[in-house]
């Protein structure tokens, strides 16, 4: 299976790509992501899911979170609204706060504020967190996720 494939396969388990070695992963909007996020760590850095647990986060690598960051970039930005809303200042926002950004209404009424404890609940499964939501990208990695917020918390 190539590296991409087995990325798609651990981020996306519903769409997952099958295993034959001469399957090629659909295209999709997320399938930059993956590929770049394969490009970054390479295979040996992809885990298998496992049990996600909001008790206890690891702590974030901020260089690597930033690296990471290169994925989220197939729908968000920094600055400007993409497919995704743009990301500086989210730490801290109430969800769905963005003036010039399309929400879904769920997400719009969910009273969610972006905290370091929510957007590790968001990025591991949004669709679980927010049913309704938009978004459907999520890291099954907790120290990924670590990593990631440690970045956006410097995005002020």
């Amino acid at each position: 299976m190539t590296p991409t494939a087995l990325l798609y396969r651990n981020l996306f388990p519903s769409n997952a790509a099958d295993s034959r070695p001469d399957h090629k992963v659909r295209a999709s909007p997320f399938a930059a992501a993956a590929a770049a996020l394969s490009m970054l760590l390479g295979t040996a850095a992809i885990a298998e899911p496992t049990a996600v647990s909001f008790t206890s986060a690891p702590s974030g690598d901020v260089d690597r979170g930033k690296m990471l960051y290169q994925g989220c970039q197939a729908c968000h930005s920094i600055d400007a609204n993409d497919l995704g809303p743009k990301h500086r200042g989210v730490v801290g926002r109430r969800a769905g706060s963005v003036t010039d950004y399309s929400y879904s209404n769920a997400l719009k009424s969910s009273g969610l504020v972006w905290d370091e404890a929510t957007l590790d609940r968001w990025l591991s499964n949004p669709s679980a967190l927010v049913p309704g939501t938009k978004m459907y990208f999520k890291l099954d990695d907790a120290q990924m996720r670590a990593d990631v917020i440690a970045y956006l918390k410097l995005l002020k």
